[in-house]
């Protein structure tokens, strides 16, 4: 005979379930300002001079200086970085997506002798410190000529990614069904169009990941670009060129602020655009 619960325990135990969600809720959110206050703090730092930076910590500014935003983009040439940043960043994106789907896809689609090896030396290559790489690039694209061109810039800030892309794209081919490239080839369909016109189109939750992973890695990257735009300072990247703003004697904070401000939004706006579509990759991939 079924044991029925009383009305007062129904009651207590969505009351203490209630208080267990408010207490998580409140957990979180508390978690969240923290996680968010350097961002908060760096848009308010935008709006100030640098006097006000240091006597008034709060964050809203006294006097809102908006001519940090202008004095950014013209002065320092965040324009002109921003347009190159965007330029590699976009370049970078059609060739890793391209390439990385391709491998990963005869990765995870078939079996064939010396796979697991090629597969294992992907993965080794995460290991390796991007210091570590920085002089062979630079050395490989000054023998081809393209140290002091965005287009090379764009071709080293593409290879420092792939691997990790390659590893979530076989993820994610090897979990979809096989009917569907045994159908195309009954059809007379080339590997090729399978690939592209079958199997990519379905994997549409990781191509978007790694379109966002690529384009937070190559907007936000520091190091490979300072040392690419040493010899040519016209095709600075944004991380590179807001250290313009700090001089032998004297650094603009609010001025660097600014240009922060304006070399990260875009990539806020896009990440919360396509979240969605990143999560859901990640989570096929981890799957397959």
């Amino acid at each position: 005979m079924r044991h029925r619960l009383s009305p007062l325990r129904l009651v207590y135990g969505d009351h203490r379930a209630n208080w267990r969600i408010g207490l998580i809720s409140a957990a979180l959110t508390l978690v969240c300002l923290i996680w968010i206050y350097p961002f908060v703090w760096m848009i308010s730092t935008s709006l100030k001079s640098n006097a006000e930076m240091f006597g008034n910590p709060g964050l809203i500014p006294q006097g809102w200086e908006w001519e940090n935003y202008r004095r950014a983009w013209t002065e320092a040439n965040m324009g002109s970085y921003f347009f190159n940043t965007l330029t590699v960043t976009l370049g970078s994106v059609v060739l890793v997506t391209i390439c990385t789907s391709m491998l990963g896809y005869v990765l995870g689609r078939y079996r064939f002798p010396g796979r697991n090896a090629i597969f294992f030396a992907f993965v080794a290559t995460v290991f390796i410190p991007q210091g570590f790489t920085i002089i062979p690039v630079f050395e490989l694209l000054s023998r081809l000529g393209l140290s002091s061109s965005l287009f090379g810039l764009t071709l080293a800030t593409s290879g420092h990614a792939m691997v990790i892309f390659v590893v979530l794209f076989a993820g994610y081919f090897s979990q979809l069904p096989r009917e569907l490239e045994e159908a195309a080839r009954v059809d007379g369909v080339s590997f090729l169009k399978i690939f592209w016109f079958v199997m990519l189109p379905l994997a549409r939750p990781m191509v978007v990941t790694v379109v966002i992973m690529q384009v937070l890695h190559a907007w936000n990257d520091f190091l490979l670009p300072l040392v690419v735009t040493l010899a040519n300072p016209a095709i600075r990247t944004l991380s590179v060129g807001i250290y313009a703003f700090k001089g032998e004697q004297f650094i603009d904070w609010t001025g660097m602020a600014a240009a922060a401000t304006i070399s990260i939004l875009p990539i806020v706006a896009l990440f919360i655009l396509l979240q969605r579509y990143f999560i859901n990759g990640l989570a096929g991939a981890v799957k397959g």
